[in-house]
């Protein structure tokens, strides 16, 4: 598993080779890209800015990863989430996960994603022409997340 935060770019192209590389269980790969898009909340966006808690976040992408292969009958994950001042187009985050089927790669990739939004320390700040100002969570990140959680786990996991 390979878990990332960085200020610089990546190749996802190479990441994903990385990935499947000698690994020929591998049938499937499912991938997000997240971008840093022109506009949010009906106004435009010039840049963003990511701070994350550095003692924190890459331990619980981990952790998140972890659940992931537990969950699902996956081969690896690749997560990488950058950080400081992105400009727009500019990728954000990259999650890839292997597996012999497609529909463990698909839900495992959304599961990631899900709980990357919601539960893993990094605060997005978007320039505008009204100023900076901080982006909030949105309800349907929190509702994404909560629909993946089992009531009979007591972990609240």
């Amino acid at each position: 598993m390979k878990i990332s935060v960085q200020e610089n770019d990546f190749d996802a192209a190479m990441e994903i080779a990385e990935l499947r590389a000698n690994n020929a269980r591998i049938g499937a790969i499912a991938s997000f890209i997240g971008l840093v898009r022109d506009n949010n909340a009906g106004d435009a966006v010039t840049a963003m800015t990511l701070e994350h808690y550095p003692a924190m976040s890459a331990s619980i992408l981990l952790d998140i990863g972890e659940q992931a292969m537990r969950r699902w009958r996956i081969e690896d994950v690749t997560v990488i989430h950058r950080t400081g001042t992105l400009q727009l187009g500019e990728q954000i985050v990259l999650v890839a996960v292997a597996a012999p089927h497609r529909h463990d790669a698909f839900l495992a990739c959304e599961f990631i994603m899900d709980f990357l939004k919601t539960a893993a320390p990094f605060w997005k700040k978007e320039r505008t022409a009204q100023g900076e100002r901080w982006v909030e969570p949105r309800a349907t990140d929190e509702e994404a997340r909560q629909s993946w959680i089992d009531p009979t786990d007591i972990s609240g996991r």
